[in-house]
């Protein structure tokens, strides 16, 4: 039974993210008949800390909290992404894991997981923007780039900002039922639930070139979305024999060849949806998938909903 919440905190932690946890647990609405948590914010690097938002946070806890609790949640940081982590934080996580606790992260904080090797094996989610640098650090985490949380058994990770509030949702539906979990929804004024598998709408980043190995042939794939390609006409640009620039692939994207093409034309399909009011066959043929049908599919099946509702999402009902 889920009773004891704690939050770990290293510095430059982002507010919104804390407070997105000690909305769900650390509020007593046990005037409303809801669970009361044992809940405390705890720090793994000294009393008081640094937010990216220009004020400090103070608490009287430190990692020893983290011994008891049943849940630990590590919000998002400013830095988090690059930074390295102290070595009793990584351990008092493993250790809570081995002993039964279940760990959450918010954004970022999937970093502070990854390193303590939590999610080696596990699928986990992240905000989309951190998604490419989660997978070139940590290759043995498979990385979901556009969904909004992952409950993958002790260990639920989830993307940016309000998915945090979707996956603590989540868990109080798991430990408590659907009814608690409306409840408190309902006080914080938010849907109720979000399925963890409906996508992150993004933004379409540009292809990054870490280095000379499939860095042009990223940039040249970009460019020529339209066109059916093969791993051996990618290789051949590439200079390498097919399997080693799948290896190499691989090992700078996160991801296949054909998946990174995929990802991309739906990502562009997204663009000419908010931004154009082409029609969906004319959409079809310039991101490479031919036909209405088939964009209709690989994207219900990639963002969880049709074409015509995503444009009637960002362009209002009339361009539908």
């Amino acid at each position: 039974m889920l009773e004891n919440v704690a939050v770990v905190l290293l510095d430059g932690v982002h507010p919104f993210e804390l407070g997105v946890v000690c909305e769900v647990f650390g509020l007593d609405r046990s005037d409303e008949g809801l669970p009361v948590y044992d809940f405390a914010v705890a720090s793994a690097e000294g009393p008081t800390l640094s937010t990216h938002a220009g004020f400090t946070v103070g608490t009287e806890h430190g990692l020893e909290r983290l011994e008891t609790a049943d849940l630990i949640a590590v919000p998002a940081g400013q830095t988090y992404t690059d930074r390295e982590y102290p070595p009793e934080l990584l351990a008092a996580l493993r250790r809570a894991v081995e002993r039964g606790a279940r760990v959450l992260s918010v954004c970022s904080g999937a970093f502070v997981l990854a390193a303590a090797g939590l999610l080696d094996g596990r699928r986990c989610a992240v905000h989309w923007r951190h998604a490419d640098e989660l997978a070139r650090r940590y290759p043995r985490v498979r990385v979901e780039p556009d969904v909004l949380y992952v409950d993958e058994g002790p260990v639920i990770t989830s993307a940016g900002t309000a998915a945090g509030i979707d996956a603590c949702l989540h868990l109080v539906r798991e430990e408590h039922g659907p009814e608690v979990a409306n409840a408190i929804a309902r006080r914080m004024v938010v849907p109720p639930h979000r399925d963890g598998g409906q996508a992150q709408y993004i933004e379409r980043p540009l292809p990054r070139s870490r280095c000379d190995t499939v860095g042009e042939v990223l940039v040249w794939m970009e460019r020529h979305l339209d066109e059916e390609v093969t791993v051996e006409q990618l290789a051949e640009r590439a200079h390498m024999s097919p399997r080693t620039f799948a290896r190499r692939f691989q090992q700078e994207t996160g991801t296949t060849p054909y998946r990174w093409i995929l990802r991309q034309r739906v990502l562009l399909a997204q663009q000419l949806l908010e931004a154009t009011d082409e029609t969906m066959d004319a959409i079809a043929w310039r991101t490479g998938f031919g036909n209405a049908a088939a964009l209709r599919h690989q994207f219900v099946r990639s963002l969880g909903t049709t074409p015509q509702a995503y444009r009637r999402t960002f362009k209002g009902p009339e361009a539908a």
